[in-house]
Order: C-alpha cells, then sequence, then structure tokens
C-alpha cells in the first residue's frame, strides 16, 4: 500500500462514485480504477462492491477506511512540519468562508496553514458568501471562500472586480425525511417541489439566494416555513419530518443526514460551485498566494 493509493481509496469511499472521485484526485477514472484493483489485489480482498450508479464499501473497507484517513493525515502534518521549518512567513491573513460549502473544508485548511505558518496571525471570518464579497471589496478580509452557480445573477454573489479560483463543483440534491410524500422518488421534477414546506438558510447565505432565485426563473411557488442560520440546525428540522430543503450534494453525505432520502433534481444544471475570491493577481500577498495554493492542492 502507498499514500497516493490511500488518497484514491478514501477519495472513492467519500464521494461512492468514480467520477467525483477522480476530479477530486485529479486522476483519470482508468488510472483511479486501476489503483483501487491494485490496491484490492495487495490486500487480496474486494474493498468496494461496484453498482451502475455507486460504489459502496465492503466489511473490509469499512475496516480499512479509518486508517486510511490516519495516514493521510498523518502524511499531511509531516509534510506541514517540514514546511514550517523554511521558506517562513510572517504577517497577518484574513480567511473568511461560508458555512454551507459542501466539500471544501476551510477550518482544516486553516489549521493546516497555521501548522506550517505560526509566526504569521490569521483571523477567519464566517459569514454569507454576499456578505464575504462585499467585505472582499471593502478590503476587510484578503481571502474568501464562497459558493453560488454559474447560473447565479443575484449581484450579491458575483465576482466582478476579483480574481477566483474554483475549487469544486457538485450538484444540488433534495433532502427529505423518510415519510414524506417525495421520499419513494429517486429524484424529482422542479414541479413536484409546488408550494411544497421548505426549511432553508437565511437569505444571507448563498444555497438560499440560488435556490430562491430558481424558483423565481422557473415561476414555482415556494413556501419555506422555517428560516435557520446553521447548517446543522436545517438538517434537524428536516430530521424532524418539518419540511424539506435543497443542499449541495456533499452536505447529504453527513453523518446527521444519514436517515434521509437522498434525491436528484430533474435538471442537472444546477451546480453547486465553491470558489476561493481574491484581489487581482498583481495585489494577492505571499500570505494570500501561499493559503491559496494550500486549498488548490487539498
Amino acid at each position: 500500500m502507498d499514500l497516493r493509493q490511500m488518497e484514491y481509496f478514501v477519495a472513492l469511499a467519500e464521494e461512492n462514485q468514480f467520477t467525483r472521485a477522480a476530479e477530486i484526485t485529479r486522476v483519470s477514472q482508468s488510472g483511479l480504477s486501476a489503483a483501487i484493483k491494485s490496491l484490492e489485489d495487495d490486500l487480496d480482498t474486494k474493498l468496494f462492491t461496484r453498482t451502475t450508479r455507486r460504489v459502496e464499501l465492503t466489511a473490509a473497507g469499512h475496516a480499512l477506511f479509518p486508517h486510511a484517513r490516519n495516514l493521510l493525515a498523518e502524511a499531511n502534518a509531516g509534510r506541514d512540519a517540514v514546511a514550517a521549518t523554511i521558506g517562513r512567513f510572517a504577517g497577518a491573513l484574513r480567511v473568511g468562508a461560508e458555512q454551507c460549502l459542501g466539500s471544501v473544508n476551510v477550518p482544516e485548511l486553516v489549521e493546516r496553514f497555521h501548522r506550517r505558518h505560526r509566526e504569521v496571525e490569521i483571523t477567519f471570518t464566517q459569514a454569507g458568501s454576499g456578505d464575504l464579497l462585499r467585505r472582499m471589496r471593502d478590503g476587510e478580509i484578503d481571502l474568501a471562500f464562497v459558493a453560488g452557480t454559474p447560473e447565479t445573477t443575484d449581484p450579491r454573489l458575483r465576482l466582478t472586480g476579483l480574481d477566483h479560483a474554483t475549487l469544486a463543483a457538485e450538484p444540488l440534491v433534495l433532502l427529505a425525511p423518510p415519510e414524506h410524500p417525495l421520499a419513494s422518488q429517486k429524484s424529482v421534477t422542479w414541479d413536484d417541489l409546488h408550494d411544497r414546506t421548505f426549511i432553508d438558510l437565511d437569505d444571507s447565505w448563498a444555497i438560499r439566494v440560488v435556490t430562491d432565485e430558481i424558483f423565481a426563473k422557473k415561476k414555482i411557488p415556494r413556501r419555506v416555513a422555517f428560516t435557520v442560520s446553521d447548517i446543522h440546525a436545517l438538517v434537524d428540522m428536516i430530521n424532524r419530518g418539518l419540511g424539506i430543503a435543497i443542499v449541495p450534494q456533499s452536505v447529504s453525505r453527513k453523518d446527521i443526514a444519514a436517515d434521509l432520502r437522498i434525491l436528484s433534481l430533474e435538471q442537472r444544471d444546477a451546480i453547486w460551485t465553491v470558489s476561493a475570491a481574491y484581489a487581482h493577481s498583481e495585489k494577492v500577498s505571499g500570505l494570500t498566494a501561499e493559503f491559496l495554493s494550500l486549498a488548490e492542492s487539498r
């Protein structure tokens, strides 16, 4: 077993599909498949069961998974320890991120950056994407991790006047409690969602802005009966049978959503995109560039 095989194995275990795992690890699907097969041959056992739509861990795969994650974490810690001894940075860096980003874990990136550059005074702000982009333009933060979709026209989520790097893209899905009338379906049309009871974040968060915009464009009434300011509260209320919600697909994989039904949306053009926004390249500090490179290589 080697670290690259562990990286591929963990990505596939977390994403449950070769296409997405290959995108995350920046390898071809055939290369990913070959690496997984080689790992299974080394261990003389199957780690995944495969269907036409998904892959799932076998009992052996479940046994390996926590050890594989620990190996990758230790390898990253080792790299960070070495990086901390060379090319030291000093100064201050202000990072902001929306909570509901899906597959990009900004607190983890902040931790890794801090381990590498302990002399840097790093501050972190959590807010909605629109607020973060305003703060970027006002010079209050140096790097903002924000979300939206390519089709979003709401001015609060536009990246006008800023450079950005796209870090992840995934579909939006519908989360529903098991007893909901739609729960037996594998997918839904937008018309199926006509006048249903929704739970959503407040309109400072990108997922609310994007979802409101989609329904408005399609001229479909939507009733948001419960508004929260935390993704965990949102999932908790769905678990209690109080309504349904549209979320990035990676949110549906959280442990707290394990008992909920995940339904594909009719059109796959509603792609949730996570970006790192920053000042134009000529104005970017070395600290911002260093943090951005860490995010892009995650």
